[in-house]
């Protein structure tokens, strides 16, 4: 029987942005030094595990956070995914406020080539796929965005995309609405068998 994978996917930590501005994938957007210390104490509840590879989104806030769980666990290098980046949406550099307006809809409206739930699901799911391919029955950590690890834990579970269902994290773990700061959000995937479960963030 194969062993199964187990990816880890870990949402980067609270980012410094003092002009409160939905960043999105605007670049030079790092981490605060509370985000230092929840990719920290991510990293060092990591260290109990036998990790194969870190994998890291490419905007600067994953990376940051990949690069110290990296560095804790001892690999060499953090591996870059464009599978793993935020949502491409038409909002970066607008006020988080008028996000807020929104309910945190940052998809209805938007035409192509800006993402829907399901072009995000669709390159997670590719990039599990070739995780399982190349990686079959490792852990892997993937330092990635909330929405891809919504989105992701909804799909793994039998839930719809919708804006709806983005509030039933609960469902899945702990009693958060959202993947929070430098959370964990484990896949584990055994043949046609997959189970997601979830850990609180740094937040807490």
């Amino acid at each position: 029987m194969l062993q199964p994978t187990v990816i880890h996917f870990v949402r980067h930590g609270e980012v410094f942005n003092p002009g409160q501005i939905y960043y999105g994938r605007s670049p030079r957007f790092g981490l605060s030094p509370t985000g230092l210390l929840q990719a920290e104490r991510t990293a060092q509840a990591l260290t109990a595990l036998n990790i194969s590879l870190v994998v890291s989104s490419p905007l600067l806030r994953a990376r940051q956070t990949a690069q110290v769980i990296n560095a804790r666990i001892g690999l060499k290098t953090v591996k870059i995914s464009r599978l793993l980046n935020e949502v491409y949406t038409p909002f970066d550099g607008q006020p988080q406020a008028d996000l807020q307006a929104r309910k945190w809809d940052i998809y209805t409206g938007n035409q192509s080539p800006y993402e829907q739930p399901a072009d995000v699901l669709n390159r997670v799911k590719i990039f599990i796929q070739r995780m399982v391919s190349s990686y079959q029955g490792r852990q892997i950590v993937a330092v990635t965005h909330g929405d891809i690890i919504m989105f992701m834990a909804l799909w793994a579970n039998g839930h719809a995309l919708t804006l709806e269902n983005k509030k039933k994290l609960q469902v899945f773990g702990p009693p958060d609405h959202y993947p929070g700061h430098a959370s964990m959000t484990k896949l584990t995937m055994q043949g046609n068998l997959i189970q997601v479960s979830v850990q609180p963030g740094q937040d807490h």
